[in-house]
């Protein structure tokens, strides 16, 4: 066994070399920015659920659809910050043996949880839309631009404070349902101005149809990036061809294999894959190995990567990098010392 540096950097070979740099614990957010984050969701969750209630009292009484459809959107963004909340403090706990890339994932099952949760509320208020405007109901417009006056306000403050802390999916999804919310309750004010200029009713479930449609649109968005996250496709913006390229432009490098790109969370990116080289002494190829990551830091904003070393004669099986029986033999010829 050889080992190189202080332990950042592990290289193992036997007569084939195989070197690998080895999986390490994740460091958890910084515990202030959670807390800001935190602080910034707490009084969220408070203003959302006080305005839930207001909207949905002011929604009977003026019997208006689209500020029943606001107070059903906001119940939903009180449960979308609600998770985002508990998703960032499972985001901040530390990395440990059994879960060694941390938590990073916990927002990004929210923000999925969260989407679906408001395309199966956009499709209620769609199908409820269309029953009205075959049977227009009359409402109070005038109650209806109070209400969502003081719901543009409220929407407008989260969205601007989430804003500020929004760095990954998770907290970027509770920002589209805030930020969709603030445009929609603006629409409700100038439908309720529509409706008392007009007196048309229908007014109400044709903006209740344009809110439903604002819900799935960015909802749609939300649930295919994170599926690809949880998928572990690809990430969004990261070329395969370019990488490969990148890595094999590096001197020492003859060629680049079996590469794997995925996302750990939302905003990092870990890469797996073989390299061949030739068979040169562990204290070259390191070199190689920090000129690698070098690569895939600065060109690829990739900071954690797992490259195995083949040379050049080595024969590959199934991904392996030294079928087994070669292996053992070789070792065999050398009295079963490592090198």
């Amino acid at each position: 066994m050889h080992f190189l540096g202080a332990g950042s950097v592990w290289l193992a070979t036997y007569t084939h070399p195989r070197y690998t740099i080895p999986m390490h614990l994740h460091a958890a957010p910084s515990r202030s920015g959670a807390n800001r984050t935190q602080s910034v969701l707490r009084f969220s969750l408070v203003a959302t659920l006080a305005y839930v209630a207001v909207t949905f009292v002011a929604g009977l009484r003026a019997h208006s659809l689209a500020l029943l459809s606001e107070a059903g959107h906001n119940l939903s963004d009180f449960l979308a910050l609600l998770l985002s909340y508990t998703a960032v403090y499972f985001q901040s706990r530390p990395a440990g043996p059994s879960k060694t890339f941390g938590y990073q994932r916990a927002g990004v099952l929210a923000a999925f949880l969260n989407a679906g949760t408001l395309i199966v509320i956009s499709i209620w208020i769609g199908l409820e839309a269309l029953h009205r405007l075959s049977s227009p109901v009359a409402v109070q417009p005038r109650l209806m631009m109070i209400v969502a006056a003081a719901g543009v306000v409220m929407n407008g403050v989260i969205a601007a404070l989430l804003w500020r802390v929004a760095r990954d999916v998770n907290l970027r999804s509770a920002f589209l349902h805030m930020a969709g919310d603030t445009l929609s309750t603006a629409a409700v004010i100038a439908g309720g101005a529509g409706i008392l200029l007009t007196g048309r009713n229908w007014i109400d479930p044709a903006l209740s149809l344009l809110i439903a449609a604002l819900i799935l649109w960015t909802s749609m968005g939300i649930v295919r990036e994170t599926l690809n996250i949880l998928l572990e496709g690809t990430p969004s913006g990261i070329s395969l061809t370019e990488i490969r390229a990148g890595m094999g432009a590096v001197e020492g490098v003859v060629n680049v294999h079996d590469l794997h790109v995925w996302s750990l969370g939302s905003n990092s990116s870990a890469l797996a894959c073989h390299v061949t080289i030739a068979d040169i002494p562990p204290s070259e190829s390191a070199c190689i190995l920090a000129r690698l990551n070098q690569v895939l830091r600065e060109r690829f904003h990739i900071s954690h990567a797992t490259i195995q070393f083949e040379h050049m004669g080595c024969a590959e099986l199934e991904g392996c990098v030294v079928p087994m029986d070669e292996m053992c033999s070789s070792r065999g010829h050398h009295h079963g010392h490592t090198h």
